[in-house]
């Protein structure tokens, strides 16, 4: 059996310390309820969590945004997951998982007696109808938003090839009722941690079939999808859907039997309020719960309040991202590295971020195999920026700046005041700054990410699985409009990473990219950030994820 044959480092320690803590601290919290001797864990009730915007549909292989995430998780359950509170792998509907010494098989042991929420039995078959599915996906359904499909498994059926061109999926045979095998054309290192990815939780194939779940149509950008992800998303978690009010903006599941967990709670309810002060002020009044993301000037006034302030480890970053391919000075190497001396970002995170937050050195967080303490660094110095940039006939640089606006985000809990410090410290080496703000989901994605508008900009990201690939793969593993280069020695060395079987050399290749990355310097990092989630006084047994991969199946409200 290999349970955890991801590779261990005293990174790994950390987060898994973080989630025991985090344990710890909710016992203590807990212990002032009435023990079990005296009548038990409370269960029932009703919990409200505050939500920043709507989901986009409940069918998790097309989803790839965390509000849908949030409920999803609650709703299906995946081969594995991260044990709470960590980013370690474990058993979910598989009990055991095991890998041939090549990598490129691998069969769960599943586990016994478990039922989707609409009374149909999980097994093997189950299993290898969901992979197969997604597999096998066609027109519209394979080209919406399955990003997470295409970017672990790396094509879908119609794309199968030669041996160097074929997906990384082969087949899935269910050997017998509580046994399923993966077959792959290539070894693949983010496994087993890729799959714990919500994306890839296991529905019930009666109801996919009944609803007709891979029926989605395609308009211009927008895509349509049908009943099942609307209406009967199906799993086998301890929560089951009961309804979608699009108009009041309120999703409602209740508890499930016969999944892998029972949940205390009766149900769970996730209401949009968009805006973060409102969020807080539902809490305050008791009209919510909880929610996600609270600013950390307001830590302080939770508190006070009673609130229970969440900080989870850190598992994500802060980047300005740098775009080679419109400004002609940003090509130059020693321009980009002015940049990444000309930042006081130890200033800005002990001003601007929350308790715990740290520079960030490299494009993969601590916890993770593969980071690297000796790649290069580049400490605050803007008397050596001011040399680069001179050295580079970049003296009187100019750069289009862009930052997002009507969001929070992880690991930017406020974009103005992010722009605001790291702006300023551009000035100072002598840089001059045009400011371009956009909406997040108005157009700062599109103009960044897709057209390249920008010469620098605020982006980040949250790690989805425990696997350095899931961080530089994600940025760098190919040209892309956002960072505008390109680098085949770069591209060649993530893709060899991320082929080398978990294990010391998948470390230890990631470790060399991350030093190539910094000798490259495509962006600069700026802070590991440590989000938090709030919940009220009555809540317990919620474990912060550094994952966001809370699940509510422990959560009682006293």
């Amino acid at each position: 059996m290999l349970q955890l044959r991801v590779a261990r480092t005293r990174r790994i320690a950390l987060i898994g310390l973080a989630g025991a803590l985090a344990v710890s601290m909710s016992a203590c919290a807990e212990s002032k309820r009435d023990d079990n001797a005296a009548g038990g864990d409370k269960t029932g009730g009703t919990m409200v969590f505050g939500a920043t915007g709507n989901p986009k549909m409940f069918d998790p292989i097309f989803n790839d945004e965390g509000e849908t995430f949030r409920i999803t998780r609650q709703i299906y359950d995946t081969l594995l997951q991260n044990k709470p509170g960590t980013a370690d792998v474990v058993g979910s509907l598989a009990e055991k998982w095991e890998p041939s010494n090549d990598g490129k098989t691998w069969t769960f042991s599943l586990k016994k007696g478990v039922k989707f929420s609409d009374d149909t039995a999980f097994d093997a078959k189950a299993v290898c109808f969901n992979f197969d599915r997604w597999f096998n996906m066609k027109g519209a359904a394979a080209q919406s938003q399955m990003i997470y499909y295409g970017d672990v498994f790396e094509g879908f059926a119609k794309n199968e090839g030669d041996a160097t061109g074929a997906p990384v999926y082969k087949s899935c045979e269910a050997k017998d009722d509580s046994t399923a095998v993966i077959n792959l054309n290539k070894a693949k290192g983010a496994f087993p941690a890729a799959f714990t990815l919500p994306s890839f939780s296991i529905s019930s194939p009666t109801a996919l079939q009944k609803y007709n779940a891979d029926t989605v149509t395609q308009s211009g950008d927008s895509f349509s999808y049908s009943d099942y992800a609307n209406k009967f998303p199906t799993g086998t978690g301890p929560f089951k859907f009961e309804a979608w009010d699009q108009a009041k903006g309120e999703v409602s599941i209740v508890k499930s039997t016969g999944g892998t967990d029972t949940a205390k709670l009766d149900k769970l309810i996730f209401k949009v309020i968009p805006d973060e002060n409102a969020r807080k002020q539902a809490l305050k009044s008791g009209d919510i719960d909880g929610y996600d993301y609270p600013s950390p000037a307001d830590y302080a006034l939770l508190r006070n309040d009673g609130a229970q302030v969440l900080i989870r480890p850190s598992f994500n970053i802060l980047y300005l991202g740098i775009n080679q391919a419109n400004n002609p000075a940003l090509k130059d190497v020693r321009v980009r590295q002015a940049l990444a001396y000309g930042i006081n970002r130890e200033q800005f995170v002990k001003s601007k971020l929350a308790e715990g937050s740290e520079v960030a050195t490299e494009f993969v967080p601590k916890a993770i195999a593969g980071y690297n303490d000796q790649v290069p660094q580049f400490p605050y110095d803007p008397e050596k920026a001011k040399q680069l940039l001179a050295a580079a006939g970049a003296s009187n640089l100019t750069l289009n700046f862009y930052y997002p606006t009507e969001v929070t985000r992880p690991y930017m809990p406020n974009p103005a005041d992010t722009f605001t410090a790291i702006s300023e410290d551009l000035k100072k080496i002598g840089i001059k700054v045009e400011a371009i703000a956009k909406p997040w989901n108005g157009g700062y994605k599109d103009d960044v990410q897709k057209a390249g508008k920008q010469d620098v900009h605020l982006l980040g990201w949250t790690g989805d699985y425990n696997d350095a690939g899931n961080f530089v793969g994600t940025f760098f593993g190919r040209s892309k409009a956002e960072f505008g280069f390109d680098n085949p020695a770069l591209f060649s060395a993530i893709a060899a990473a991320d082929a080398a079987a978990v294990g010391d050399a998948h470390t230890k290749a990631y470790e060399e990219v991350n030093k190539q990355i910094m000798d490259y310097m495509p962006a600069v990092p700026i802070a590991y950030p440590t989000p938090a989630l709030v919940v009220g006084a009555k809540i317990k047994g919620v474990v912060a994820s550094p994952l966001t991969d809370e699940r509510f199946n422990t959560v009682t409200k006293g």
